[in-house]
């Protein structure tokens, strides 16, 4: 037996370059439709900012205690003649997100990261899906409102039922289709992987675009494998699970 004295030279992982810091301030908070809580925000070095829209600020949310908690927000929008930038807030319960935006008021100072994440708009790509819950409709609207025109475009998104239906303004060649849950809690279920089973795929190269409640998006994106899509046409991100404040999932698997 031989024995092979090359030594073994193990890689390091890979670092993610940090994220930048932002000192934010309450500009203005209102309620928007379907019952979130829209604050506007702005920073003195805020015509910095670079992002794609579906991409989302690491929220330093103040808790009951005096602590903070780290929450993903997508960029509704951003004003650059006005200098301000809006984050919508689902307005769910007595969590510390939703409770601190309804209380935002002028002034307000709030540290974020950011921004981050990969579900972005693939421009090369012929045709889009896009799927997603009540928490996914700030990132939806935002790249619904800045896709190219013309460009075709399928979405999906699940809601209690027509109550949690909002006006999609976009200039794509959209079809968009409102999937009622019809009292049923929000959560794991077969609901959109059955809408994801059916969507006939197109010819030409697809991409899609998953997010929502974490074992949701997974589950569509096996889906999609299983259908022919390769991983790198997927683009997948678990907002949230039940039972969890906070949290944010990479679903690549």
């Amino acid at each position: 037996m031989t024995h092979d004295s090359t030594p073994i030279t193990q890689e390091r992982p890979r670092q993610r370059p940090p994220l930048r810091s932002w000192d934010l301030q309450v500009v203005d908070s209102f309620d928007v439709e379907p019952n979130m809580r829209r604050v506007v925000l702005t920073a003195d070095d805020i015509g910095d900012l670079t992002y794609k829209p579906g991409q989302a600020l690491v929220l330093m949310i103040p808790g009951p205690g005096g602590e903070t908690g780290r929450r993903d927000y997508t960029i509704r929008s951003m004003d650059r003649a006005a200098g301000t930038i809006s984050i919508d807030f689902v307005l769910h319960g007595d969590t510390p997100a939703p409770t601190w935006a309804r209380r935002a008021k002028p002034g307000d100072r709030l540290e974020a990261r950011g921004p981050r994440g990969g579900t972005v708009l693939r421009p090369d790509a012929d045709w889009h899906l896009l799927t997603g819950d009540e928490t996914c409709i700030p990132a939806i609207a935002h790249i619904l409102e800045t896709i190219p025109a013309g460009a075709k475009a399928f979405v999906f998104i699940e809601v209690d039922d027509g109550n949690g239906e909002i006006d999609l303004k976009t200039e794509a060649d959209a079809l968009v289709r409102w999937v009622h849950r019809n009292g049923a809690p929000a959560g794991p279920s077969e609901l959109m992987n059955g809408m994801i089973t059916e969507f006939a795929l197109l010819s030409g190269k697809g991409h899609a675009y998953i997010i929502g409640e974490t074992s949701n998006v997974r589950r569509q994106r096996h889906t999609l494998v299983a259908r022919g899509l390769t991983r790198e046409q997927i683009s997948s991100e678990g907002y949230w699970r039940p039972g969890r404040i906070g949290g944010h999932d990479h679903v690549d698997d």
